[in-house]
């Protein structure tokens, strides 16, 4: 499935950098902060007081996946558009962004400067599995929520040994089973030739894949990797089309899904199936390939595309469109990673709302308790699902298909986990 052995090798090394360091409202003082007295005594509430709440996030705003950077402007956008509509649970929300740039150690700093400088409740959305893995030991050290970060590595939902962190978009093992659903139904023989980054994300991608098509007519006949410091995929797409696949999985970031996908149109001899995953799956990773080199290209999503005429009279997507000329004039709500941002606000608002305790042990458990929640942003038929055994908020992803100028939809939702049967470390 993944490698985890990796995954908590790394990010021990990176945490050696670190040092140990109705409810009531009453509020204490202990060595981590401020604390609820009444039914919620002891329990953390740095961060957070009757009328104000203080988040924190970290986001590549620069360097090589520096496109993910636009989720934390429709995040932004969604606390200011709900503080001016009374606030959650009539508190005002502060976001706090931190660049890493994509790069663990810088992570960890940011981190440690969120938590001990800024005195933030929670850590919502670290960007990425290597930066989540750099901190998740450090933010549970210090029993800070560190709630829906974006990235899907499975991890985040089997690990039992971190209860602050939790993922929150389906998880690449649940991504890699719908691919595999669909060429099994669709393409049973078919030869698939792989690109992957070369990290816990790839890997986990990968994985999930071949366990899903093992004992099937789906054959694996080629893989190439490459690192996140590498200037460009050209010579693994070489290699790669000499495989004569006729699907091709790829499982990038932005920067080297536009690439790949530039690679795989300049290569008129090699005309693979192209999948690729959800995270380049944005228009704006499509859009300097040219759109007319991309059709037919495959992938899965989980929430609405703004850019979709179907959803244009959608309550939610028009209040995200306008929501974003006022507060992010700067920014595409057409962009998929703001709608992105977006709906992961959103899905934290249900949380939050949900809290028993206005405390961080309160989020905590929240994030692991949610029944059916229904977020206007998502698809319809997916929700937000946790529970005692399960840690995977969403689970359940819907194909689409790139024609013209944008995605369309097809098939139906398929819920992962009834599928497949739970996911399990």
């Amino acid at each position: 499935m993944r490698n985890i052995t990796a995954l908590r090798a790394a990010a021990a090394a990176t945490a050696a950098l670190l040092t140990a360091t109705a409810c009531s409202t009453q509020r204490g003082q202990d060595d981590q902060g401020t604390v609820a007295g009444g039914a919620c005594k002891g329990q953390q509430t740095t961060g957070i007081t009757d009328k104000t709440i203080k988040l924190g996030g970290i986001y590549p705003l620069s360097g090589p996946a520096s496109a993910y950077g636009t989720i934390s402007k429709g995040v932004g956008a969604y606390f200011r558009y709900v503080n001016d509509h009374g606030g959650i649970g009539g508190r005002k929300v502060e976001f706090v962004v931190r660049d890493d740039g994509y790069q663990p150690p810088k992570a960890v700093e940011e981190a440690r400067r969120l938590v001990e400088r800024e005195k933030v409740f929670a850590v919502f959305q670290t960007l990425g599995t290597p930066s989540t893995a750099a901190v998740w030991d450090y933010l549970n050290q210090q029993k800070v929520p560190q709630p829906f970060v974006a990235t899907g590595a499975s991890v985040w939902g089997t690990d039992t040994k971190h209860p602050w962190t939790i993922g929150w978009q389906p998880n690449y093992v649940a991504e890699a089973r719908m691919y595999a659903k669909y060429l099994k139904d669709e393409k049973p023989k078919a030869k698939v030739a792989v690109l992957y980054q070369n990290d816990d994300f790839g890997k986990d991608l990968l994985g999930g894949f071949k366990k899903a098509v093992a004992g099937s007519g789906v054959k694996v006949v080629a893989e190439e990797s490459y690192e996140v410091t590498d200037p460009s995929v050209s010579a693994q797409m070489t290699s790669l089309a000499r495989s004569k696949a006729d699907v091709l999985l790829d499982v990038t970031t932005p920067k080297f899904g536009s690439q790949a996908l530039a690679a795989d149109a300049r290569n008129t001899r090699w005309n693979p199936l192209h999948i690729v995953n959800n995270v380049s799956s944005s228009a704006a990773v499509l859009k300097p390939v040219g759109f007319k080199n991309v059709q037919g290209v495959v992938s899965a999503t989980y929430f609405k595309d703004p850019a979709d005429p179907r959803w244009a009279q959608d309550p939610e997507v028009k209040t995200y469109q306008d929501a974003m000329h006022k507060y992010a004039p700067d920014t595409d709500p057409a962009n998929q990673f703001n709608a992105y941002g977006w709906a992961v606000a959103s899905s934290l608002h249900k949380a939050l709302d949900a809290m028993k305790c206005p405390t961080r042990e309160g989020l905590r458990d929240a994030v692991r308790n949610l029944k059916d929640v229904k977020v206007g942003m998502l698809l319809p038929g997916v929700t937000l699902s946790t529970g005692p055994d399960d840690a995977f908020p969403i689970e359940t992803l819907q194909l689409m298909r790139f024609k013209g100028e944008r995605w369309q939809l097809f098939g139906k939702p398929v819920d992962t986990r009834k599928e497949f049967g739970p996911l399990t470390g």
